[in-house]
């Protein structure tokens, strides 16, 4: 797929299928962080990583299946590239997360849904060019 491609109709809806297949993440993602955090009092940071973590394996199953259609029968190497890049995701998150609520005193979960913004963006581009090409 090549940079002009990113404009072309078939490109933006897989884009639009990848955001839906992240904003239920996004469900996923701010649940499992809420309970581990307000419920099981777990500090932050790991609260927030179980909630990544998660939405991370459900976001996968969803793209391979539904924005991607893909057919790769490397399933394991498939997953650990789509895992990386949401691990790298999550330190862009955290960095994020850390920046606007621990140094600007933003709301924690303002902070968060502006990292999970900035990190939606990061992971399609990269899955759509390397993990599923």
């Amino acid at each position: 797929m090549d940079l002009p491609s990113f404009f072309t109709e078939v490109f933006f809806l897989k884009f639009i299928k990848f955001s839906l297949v992240g904003f239920s993440g996004v469900f996923v993602d701010f649940g499992i962080t809420f309970v581990c955090k307000e419920y099981f009092k777990i500090q932050k940071y790991l609260a927030n990583t179980c909630g990544f973590v998660m939405a991370a394996t459900s976001n996968y199953i969803m793209n391979r299946i539904w924005t991607f259609h893909s057919t790769n029968p490397n399933i394991v190497l498939e997953f650990t590239r789509f895992f990386i890049i949401a691990l790298i995701g999550l330190m862009i998150n955290l960095l994020i997360i850390w920046a606007m609520s621990g140094k600007f005193k933003v709301n924690f979960y303002i902070s968060k849904l502006a990292a999970t913004l900035v990190v939606t963006l990061w992971n399609f581009l990269i899955n759509a060019y390397y993990t599923f090409a």
